[in-house]
């Protein structure tokens, strides 16, 4: 009796996604990617805002500083910190005595008195809180402060303008990635759907829309850039339409080939023998079949937007100071490598490792979503 009602189950076929998703799930560096890039993502949305530093403030007392796992000021750096601010004060520092948490000054100037109002200068500086006086002598002309310290952590170091260099890398990463998957993503809409429909189409409608291609590929990308920045200013949302308004050329020719040689399959001759409509023939059989090329194309793709994000913002048309991204890093590290090498190798890093996560990714999505190996 039981024997008979399992042979009476209908058996539970796997659709194509669930078949690609459960091959890339068994493919382990195709796995480690994804977790890789969904991290990174989550690092550069909620890192900046856990930063005890934004992205912008400048720090002028800690320009070009290493990355240390201690915490600024080092003692090397309180006593030249402390001689220019008595210089200041019009004053000069006898002794310099640090003290754990604080540090104990004597200033003394031989022929006035010192205005104790100067001494806002300590706290004006990025070493120091507010400075008390703790003794007065010679009629205010011999004063003992003391200083608290202000400590900082800059795991990455500073740039050349005294900002931390780790709060700009995770804001960076956040431009960059946003730029390069949105951007892609876009030209991967238009990119797909146009050249599905124009192979699919064939004949006269296939001729008109990729001659449109064409005009649009004797445009200069500069100059299409030029005129976005004329009519649209520069703007954050100028790199998603200059980019996507371009790559998706690349996109639709390829769609096209695999379209044309995928029309004359049999089983979408079968479809169409059947009565499926065009729209159906595309959505179920065409597009799902382009789509290991595609994701292949689109793994390349991501890295050359990103790099071509860089190449605009160098020539001034794209990310504006203070915002940044990996590719302004990298130009601003590659000045500095000779004296801080650490403003070229984070941004570095982060930049390759994220190409090689979506390389990898992109090579498990071509295998799992390519119909022959099913």
């Amino acid at each position: 009796m039981t024997s008979d009602v399992a042979a009476n189950t209908p058996v539970k076929g796997t659709s194509l996604w669930a078949d690609a998703r459960a091959r890339l799930l068994a493919n382990k560096a195709a796995t480690a990617s994804l977790v890789f890039l969904v991290f990174m993502s989550l690092v550069a949305i909620v890192g900046p805002m856990l930063s005890p530093h934004p992205y912008d403030r400048v720090y002028t007392d800690y320009v070009r500083m290493p990355p240390s796992l201690s915490a600024y000021p080092h003692a090397e750096q309180i006593e030249p910190a402390v001689e220019r601010i008595a210089a200041r004060v019009r004053a000069r520092a006898e002794t310099i005595e640090p003290r754990g948490e604080v540090v104990r000054v004597v200033l003394v100037s031989p022929q006035r008195p010192i205005d104790e109002r100067n001494l806002a200068f300590f706290e004006r500086s990025d070493l120091f809180h507010a400075a008390r006086v703790v003794e007065r002598a010679e009629e205010g002309r011999r004063l003992v402060i003391e200083a608290p310290l202000e400590w900082k952590y800059f795991l990455f170091g500073t740039d050349g303008n005294g900002r931390d260099l780790f709060t700009r890398t995770l804001i960076a990463g956040r431009v960059s990635l946003a730029i390069g998957l949105l951007a892609t993503f876009v030209a991967l809409l238009i990119g797909v759907t146009y050249g599905a429909i124009s192979g699919f189409a064939g004949g006269k409608v296939d001729a008109l829309m990729m001659r449109v291609v064409d005009v649009l590929y004797s445009l200069p990308f500069i100059f299409f850039v030029i005129l976005l920045v004329v009519f649209f200013g520069r703007n954050f949302v100028l790199m998603f339409l200059a980019v996507g308004a371009i790559e998706w050329l690349d996109m639709a020719r390829i769609v096209r080939g695999q379209t044309l040689s995928i029309k004359r399959q049999e089983y979408v001759q079968a479809a169409e023998a059947l009565g499926v409509g065009s729209g159906g023939i595309l959505r179920r059989h065409v597009i799902p079949n382009t789509l290991g090329p595609v994701v292949v194309y689109m793994t390349l793709l991501v890295p050359k937007v990103i790099l071509l994000e860089s190449f605009l913002s160098f020539l001034g048309l794209g990310v504006q100071e203070p915002m940044t991204s990996w590719g302004v890093l990298i130009n601003d590290g590659a000045r500095n490598i000779q004296g801080a090498t650490w403003m070229l190798l984070w941004p570095a890093a982060f930049l390759t490792s994220t190409l090689f996560a979506l390389n990898f990714l992109g090579d498990g999505l071509r295998d799992a979503l390519d119909p022959k190996d099913r």
